[in-house]
């Protein structure tokens, strides 16, 4: 995996911070210094955290397990949308329901929900209601899809987070880490750094900022799937020589058996012969 490239950070606008009254003091070893007022995160030490974190999120998705990205910010929303859904991760972008980790059950009865909207719909049902029935089925299937359909194949929870903006996603994190569930986060100079386990120091808030780290972050789980595919493939081949192996070595005894059985068959004919 390439590491992350110094100038490709610089020019993406990453290393803006905060204004320096807004500043959180536990961010300090991450900025480089202040200017204007603003202060600038060190893109050497932000280099390195991505890199760490696009590691952990690649064996991550080569173990098959999956990460939830959550951003819900104007700015974030589409971003996430397009990138996520090319890697086939579940992401957040609208409001953060209540609960999703921690009554994780109760959003997969409402996601059931949907599944069950759709089969009316194809199996006929849906046509038996009246018309204030259908309004009201089709209102609540688009509220469900706005709010879940990103999530809808996510079965059990996930084995990751993923936050861009960790004052603004503060009850996920919260939830995340009462589960024990990783965090990985984009955070800036004005937030709060103490639960997040990979932190990237990087501007939250500029569209190019997190278009590029969400760019080598699904870079890394597109890697993770594709070693595990060709894993997958090495293991099925290595299965089937062993089948054949397996295979082989049955047959050998049937065919000495075999051997032995016409052999035996031969003697009794040929004595015959030689007294005749």
């Amino acid at each position: 995996m390439p590491r992350t490239d110094f100038n490709q950070l610089l020019e993406a606008g990453v290393h803006f911070g905060h204004l320096k009254r807004k500043w959180n003091p536990k961010m300090a070893p991450y900025i480089f210094m202040e200017k204007n007022g603003i202060h600038i995160i060190d893109l050497h030490k932000t280099a390195v955290k991505v890199d760490e974190a696009a590691a952990a999120i690649k064996q991550i998705a080569k173990s098959g397990r999956r990460v939830l990205f959550v951003a819900t910010k104007k700015q974030a929303k589409d971003i996430v949308a397009e990138k996520v859904s090319a890697v086939n991760m579940p992401y957040v972008t609208e409001r953060w329901p209540g609960g999703m980790l921690t009554n994780f059950p109760t959003i997969r009865k409402a996601v059931k929900k949907m599944s069950t909207i759709d089969k009316m719909t194809n199996d006929g049902t849906y046509d038996n209601f009246s018309k204030r029935e259908k309004l009201q089925i089709s209102r609540q299937r688009a509220k469900l899809e706005k709010n879940l359909g990103s999530i809808a194949d996510l079965t059990r929870l996930p084995a990751a987070l993923f936050v861009v903006d960790v004052q603004k996603e503060v009850n996920a994190v919260r939830e995340a880490k009462r589960l024990s569930i990783p965090v990985f986060a984009m955070v800036d100079t004005c937030c709060d750094p103490t639960d997040i386990d990979y932190v990237i120091p990087a501007n939250d808030d500029a569209s190019k900022s997190i278009s590029l780290i969400l760019d080598i972050m699904c870079g890394a789980i597109s890697e993770g799937l594709e070693e595990r595919r060709i894993e997958k493939e090495k293991e099925g081949e290595a299965q089937e020589d062993k089948e054949a192996k397996e295979a082989k070595r049955e047959a050998k005894p049937r065919i000495k058996k075999a051997v032995k059985v016409e052999t035996k068959a031969e003697e009794p004919a040929a004595e015959a012969a030689k007294e005749e």
